[in-house]
């Protein structure tokens, strides 16, 4: 189990911030004889990060191009920004900060079972699989879930935790492992099968909204790690170059034309894996699929065989 997560500090301090400045807000606004101000705080912290995500959805669109995915329709990239207008908040300023470390990673009993390492993404921490690991746990499946850290280091330095993660499941189970990652995280999983030579040590690798050829956000990234998801980085070739189809062959990859991070949204597909279109989803809601979940328990079955087993919900 990880015991510390320096990212979650920072948006513990961050949603602290803004619920000081809803609640000044509301102070002053009392003082000063105008109660009918008093909630104006909450609305304006609300509508601006819904304007700000709206402006990402307009770029999906914009920048669509001679992608080979089908184009998103304006309902559908409504439909995406509403389901991540109400998700993100919730993993943010909820999950990540504050409850990150309630479900621990579970080995116990685990002998001839498959497991499964969870693998999250950019400046996200194991706060965003907590849904995941309540369900994973009912059911009884061994699980990990990393915390990649350095926050804004390479996408390098992870591949050693999640070297320990593998190998901690591997040696509770006997059995290759599932795992499962979002955006950046599928690329630190890339870069550990490559530097480890470690596909024979894997059952199936599933990516949700991973920038395998990067994004074109990635251009405003400043940190190391951002830097090496801009599309067709220097750093995104290397990575290629040491790959084999057979590597690709072992992935599935969730993508969506609706990805308000990574896009075009065909950057998140690798050619030779099981390529599977979410529409209407963004990035963040993307992780809580029912068909992400779905393929998932599949690949847990020892015999392949299709489970049908519901998808967790997301609760507090």
């Amino acid at each position: 189990m990880v015991r510390h997560s320096r990212l979650a500090r920072m948006q513990q301090g961050l949603t602290w911030g803004l619920v000081s400045v809803v609640l000044g807000w509301a102070v002053v606004a009392g003082a000063l004889g105008r109660p009918a101000w008093m909630p104006l705080g909450a609305v304006i912290v609300v509508a601006g990060y819904g304007v700000l995500m709206a402006l990402e959805f307009v770029l999906v669109a914009c920048l669509h191009g001679p992608d080979p995915a089908p184009r998103a329709t304006a309902v559908q990239l409504l439909r995406a920004w509403w389901g991540e207008v109400r998700t993100a908040p919730l993993v943010f300023g909820w999950y990540q900060p504050f409850r990150w470390h309630v479900v621990p990673d579970r080995l116990e009993g685990a002998s001839g079972r498959r497991g499964v390492v969870l693998v999250h993404g950019f400046v996200c921490n194991r706060g965003l699989w907590t849904a995941w690991l309540r369900e994973l746990s009912r059911q009884g499946h061994a699980f990990v879930a990393v915390n990649l850290e350095p926050v804004f280091g390479s996408i390098d330095e992870y591949v050693e935790l999640i070297e320990a993660a593998v190998a901690r499941l591997e040696s509770a189970t006997g059995l290759p492992p599932v795992l499962v990652c979002h955006s950046m995280g599928g690329l630190a999983v890339r870069a550990w099968l490559a530097r480890r030579k470690a596909l024979w040590r894997v059952h199936r690798v599933i990516t949700i909204g991973t920038p395998h050829h990067g994004t074109w956000l990635g251009r405003w990234g400043l940190s190391t790690n951002a830097r090496q998801m801009r599309l067709d980085s220097a750093w995104l070739k290397a990575l290629a170059q040491q790959e084999t189809p057979a590597t690709y062959q072992r992935f599935t990859c969730f993508y969506g034309h609706a990805d308000n991070i990574v896009f075009p949204a065909s950057t998140a597909t690798l050619e030779g894996a099981d390529n599977r279109h979410l529409q209407a989803m963004a990035h963040v809601h993307m992780v809580f699929h029912p068909a992400v979940w779905q393929e998932t328990m599949r690949w847990l079955s020892v015999e392949h065989e299709d489970d049908d087993a519901s998808p967790p919900a997301l609760q507090g």
